[in-house]
């Protein structure tokens, strides 16, 4: 084997005769499938083909996982339909070389396997899972705007089902260890420390598959029409084709060629250089930066005081326990943390299905009514209600108690950090951390700095955010910051158009059809129109607040809390009348001052560039990913 001249793979054979293929990318903490890498497994079986190993074992020699996925650098250089078919073709004719070898092969997957690394992994004959927290697999190319064309499509209905495969190509999730060897996907899920041991078993044994069982084997033949009829109509409810024709392309590629994307040639044209794939990518570079915050920072908390028991101080309190952390939750009496605690076990249960591992989470979530945590917390948020008096004497409180090099941080999401920080012995010290609702669903997290603020408690908010896996924002102290200050106009002009008789229902179909995930009318409603109120007359530049807006309000009418709003709410689903077609132009008037209004914020340094402005507002609003982000989206447009 020693002819073989591999910068990104090490080709070993042991004793046994079996043939060790170790993909460790050069100058990368993190594998991924590029043309060199492709090039050079090519290589390692040209090589085999001469020389017959008793099996193959293709494993990661990195700590970080087995494989991410394809490089995304490279595609983001596809720009003729030539090389988008070439990249197709390279990685479709490489896996189907390698699933036809004459030696049995296996796949030992620890971390993640991703995007090309699982079509890797199901181009070898086995799959062994090690089961810890850091194994994921899963095939989120949809998520880009693509489709998984290098085997995934064919091979992964064939060893799970076609209903189990496209749920996952069509949503992209992630699946572990043992659900992958309960679903079919893995042969076995086991311990690292047996993990090579059991590959060289598994590969020696030559055994054949477990087979699929025939309603399946039926299901991906002669019935597909029913699976795909059926799939297209489940990605009908969230995705609309012209914003979102990967899925499409996806259930068709399986159902009409067998997985096989350059069977169709015009599809994959259409989907790999369309402007929905091109804006997908650039959102996943987004996000790439936003997790790059705060990774300079050695900080790493164990353990978070929370001040206030509501909707969002307990949600936060309930999301850092459920990731690791140990935290006390504080509010005025232990029948005001109750509420907070049963909600915490109500969707942790539903979540965490192993009894142990909830009681476990529970167990780091502590009622702290008299505040004794705060002295040993290495985070500090405060989200109590939004009143300045109030929030100066708990800040004196925690400024008193807390560690020195702990982070004070506030949760306020109106109020301007230099108010609140003015009765602290080190103002500096006080940076804000603003979680949006519902905090275990929303990625987005802005991590404010006021004038002068101390860039290493700023930095320290930053890491800690990324500890809890969500994306920080970092935005400076100006009333609502950079979400909240562009929702608010949108709102606005949302409720202008129903003073002026359109309905809710046309409203919100407007934005719907323009790709919004919810309604302007239908947020509001889910917000509180209270809130909405108040939030405008500080963030709307003075304008009135919309007539419809106060006669509601007036009544008592607030919105999903009370079952009341512009829309009767039923089980939490707003009960929406026929919408009817939007007038022409009618989602460009609405979306117009919400894409003004980050302007102005970038141009004012309240976010520091064009690309974070985009980034925070799709994170943080759900701003249509495909048009790339609002700023992106007006510079296309044009």
């Amino acid at each position: 084997m020693s002819n073989l001249n591999l910068q990104h793979w090490r080709l070993e054979v042991d004793a046994e005769g079996i043939a060790w293929a170790t993909l460790d990318k050069a100058g990368e903490a993190a594998n991924s499938l590029s043309r060199a890498v492709m090039g050079e497994l090519a290589q390692v079986l040209d090589q085999l083909d001469v020389y017959p190993p008793k099996g193959l074992i293709v494993r990661s020699g990195k700590a970080a996982g087995f494989v991410a996925g394809a490089d995304i650098q490279e595609f983001s250089q596809l720009d003729t339909a030539e090389k988008g078919r070439a990249l197709v073709a390279r990685g479709w004719d490489l896996f189907n070389r390698l699933a036809t070898v004459r030696y049995p092969t296996l796949a030992l997957v620890r971390g993640h396997c991703l995007g090309g690394g699982l079509e890797l992994a199901l181009a070898c004959r086995y799959l062994l899972a090690v089961d810890e927290p850091g194994t994921k697999m899963g095939l989120p190319e949809v998520m880009l705007g693509i489709f998984p064309g290098w085997g995934g499509m064919l091979r992964l209905p064939q060893r799970v089902g076609p209903a189990a495969a496209l749920d996952m190509m069509l949503t992209g999730k992630t699946i572990d260890a043992r659900r992958a060897k309960r679903m079919g996907l893995a042969d076995d899920a086991l311990p690292p420390r047996v993990m090579e041991r059991a590959a060289r078993m598994m590969v020696l044994s030559d055994a054949p598959r477990r087979p699929l069982p025939l309603m399946q084997k039926l299901l991906n033949g002669p019935l597909k029409s029913v699976v795909a009829n059926g799939a297209r109509k489940q990605v009908a409810k969230r995705a609309r084709p012209q914003h979102y024709p990967a899925p499409y392309a996806i259930i068709d590629i399986w159902a009409k060629h067998n997985g096989n994307a350059l069977a169709a040639p015009a599809l994959v044209d259409g989907i790999v250089r369309s402007p929905t794939a091109r804006n997908l990518v650039r959102v996943f570079f987004l996000q790439e930066r936003l997790k790059s915050f705060g990774k300079e920072s050695a900080f790493k908390a164990q353990r978070v005081h929370v001040v206030g028991a509501g909707t969002m101080g307990g949600d936060i309190a309930a999301w850092c326990a459920l990731r690791g952390l140990t935290v006390t939750l504080q509010d005025q009496g232990l029948e005001r943390i109750a509420p907070a605690l049963k909600r915490a076990r109500e969707n942790f249960s539903r979540r965490i299905k192993d009894k142990l591992q909830l009681r476990a989470i529970m167990d780091r979530l502590i009622p702290d009514p008299d505040g004794a945590g705060a002295a040993h917390a290495d985070v500090v948020i405060e989200a109590i209600f939004e009143n300045v008096e109030a929030k100066h004497a708990l800040l004196r409180k925690l400024d008193a108690v807390m560690k020195p090099g702990a982070v004070l941080a506030t949760n306020t999401s109106s109020l301007k950090l230099e108010d609140l920080r003015s009765v602290l012995q080190r103002p500096e010290r006080l940076v804000g951390i603003h979680f949006f609702n519902p905090v275990a669903m929303m990625p987005l997290v802005e991590v404010v700095a006021a004038d002068g603020a101390d860039p290493g408690m700023v930095l320290a908010a930053c890491a800690f955010v990324r500890q809890i896996d969500k994306l920080p924002l970092p935005v400076k102290s100006e009333p609502g910051f950079l979400v909240n200050a562009v929702l608010a106009p949108y709102m606005l002009e949302a409720m202008v158009a129903v003073d002026e008789g359109i309905s809710p229902e046309t409203v919100d179909e407007a934005m719907l059809a323009f790709g919004m995930p919810m309604g302007p009318v239908e947020l509001a409603d889910t917000v509180g129109l209270d809130i909405a109120v108040a939030a405008g007359r500080q963030l709307a530049g003075g304008a009135a607040a919309p007539r419809c807006l106060l006669e509601r309000v007036e009544k008592g009418q607030l919105g999903k809390k009370t079952g009341q709003g512009f829309y009767a709410w039923n089980a939490g689903k707003a009960q929406k009348g026929g919408a009817g077609t939007p007038p022409d132009g009618l989602a460009a008037r609405l979306v117009k001052p919400l894409i003004d209004r980050v302007e102005q914020l970038v141009t004012t340094g309240v976010v520091a560039d064009a690309e974070l402005a985009d980034a925070g507002v799709i994170f943080g609003t759900g701003f249509a990913p495909f048009t790339g982000g609002p700023l992106n989206y007006r510079r296309t447009e044009k």
